[in-house]
């Protein structure tokens, strides 16, 4: 009995270690939770800010009910693990506070409340760089959804720059990045080891590439010159609707109407672009803008719609899932998300509630474990598409207990070269 009892207690610590080091996944909001967003100077902003800049997170809840919600703030390292630092060594003040910043919605059909927490406020103010994972939590202290933010400092300069790949059979279709950590205020120790890169298209984490270490080094320059390492799929331009004037059709919403009480509006069916040449055209790289022409504040007075979204593709994509992802869900490939095939119109269909404004988005192909397929996107690849990298670069000295994030890089692929 003695013997099972230790045994017992050895299972139970190391479920208990391995919980506490194991990565951190952005947990999905359920339904009434929409429009989740980091916003700086007004605009929908990628999660990756300066230390001691103002930023925000706001969301809604279609409850409209103003529940109380409490948010929590986790230091994580490189990998998304939780890092050594206790609470206090990374935030100054309190964590786990009610989110006081509420306003409930004004003369929209769909009723919601509009939250915004603030950064840096009173209570809570970030002392060191690295990655972070925000929780909001409810009054029974269970977590709503995550998100994970970067905060950095301005240590280094990365010059980057978009060239076409190397290889000739994906010249036509990817892109590659080269990049430079140059610095006058850190002598590198075993760069090879204590410095690690994000590299990322548009500030998605789900296509992120990781664990590169540099190519060679001159004096204190570390130097990323790799062919196939740092190589993207170039995807193609996203597609977008707009609905600033919700009653009013346009050249991307075909029709609408206000059938159970909210505004259906119905796009023009997509066709599948891989098989066409690239066409420019201008998008905002995945991003959305809020945005209702008669209101004067479009938080609380831009109203939600239902969007109907239709694609015709080819039928190999039956064994496949395709979903409609952008920023503003966040790119998850949720059930919420996934569009569903009519066999008798021969088109995928799927309805999704959004708030109004402009939207930009595309289709993303999985396999049924989820793992998205870019190789086969429903759009293709094209070496012409605009697209935003960043490279984000962490440093951890010899016996520091965290990642630093020491700077950032970014690059477009307007100013590619071969």
């Amino acid at each position: 009995m003695i013997m099972l009892k230790k045994y017992l207690s050895i299972v139970l610590f190391l479920y208990a270690i391995s919980i506490s080091f194991s990565q951190e996944k952005e947990i999905n909001p359920p339904y009434h939770i929409k429009t989740i967003s980091f916003v700086q100077n007004g605009q929908n902003a990628i999660p990756l800010f300066q230390l001691g800049d103002s930023f925000q997170l706001q969301f809604d809840d279609l409850h409209g009910t103003e529940d109380n919600y409490y948010y929590k703030i986790m230091h994580c390292d490189y990998d998304w693990k939780q890092s050594q630092l206790s609470i206090n060594e990374y935030l100054t003040g309190f964590d786990n506070q009610r989110i006081q910043d509420y306003t409930n919605s004004l003369n929209a059909l769909q009723i919601y409340s509009h939250y915004r927490i603030p950064f840096p406020n009173k209570l809570t103010q970030l002392k060191v760089s690295g990655n972070y994972v925000i929780s909001i939590l409810n009054e029974d202290q269970e977590v709503v959804f995550s998100r994970k933010f970067i905060i950095y400092e301005p240590l280094v300069s990365v010059p980057m720059q978009v060239k076409r790949a190397r290889n000739v059979k994906d010249v036509e279709y990817k892109h590659n990045i080269d990049f430079a950590v140059k610095s006058n205020a850190i002598t590198f120790q075993s760069p090879l080891k204590n410095v690690k890169v994000l590299l990322m298209q548009n500030g998605k984490f789900n296509n992120a590439i990781s664990d590169i270490k540099p190519m060679y080094t001159i004096g204190n320059d570390l130097i990323y010159k790799y062919d196939s390492e740092t190589q993207f799929w170039a995807g193609n331009e996203y597609l977008f609707f707009e609905n600033k004037n919700i009653r009013a059709a346009n050249n991307s919403i075909a029709r609408i109407d206000t059938e159970g009480g909210l505004y259906n509006c119905f796009l023009y069916t997509s066709n599948a672009r891989a098989k066409n040449p690239y066409t420019y055209w201008p998008d905002i790289n995945g991003n959305f803008s809020i945005k209702n022409i008669s209101a004067e504040n479009d938080e609380i007075e831009a109203d939600y719609a239902w969007i109907y979204f239709s694609l015709s593709a080819p039928s190999f994509y039956q064994n496949k899932d395709i979903f409609i992802t952008g920023m503003f869900n966040n790119y998850t490939l949720t059930d919420e998300n996934k569009m569903e095939y009519n066999a008798k119109k021969g088109i995928y269909e799927k309805a999704l509630m959004i708030k109004q404004g402009f939207t930009n988005f595309n289709y993303t192909v999985a396999d049924k474990s989820g793992k998205i397929d870019e190789a086969i996107a429903i759009d293709g690849n094209f070496y012409q598409t605009e697209n935003n990298y960043f490279a984000i670069i962490y440093y951890r000295e010899n016996n520091q207990r965290y990642d630093r994030v020491i700077g950032k890089g970014v690059a477009t692929s307007t100013d590619i070269i071969n």
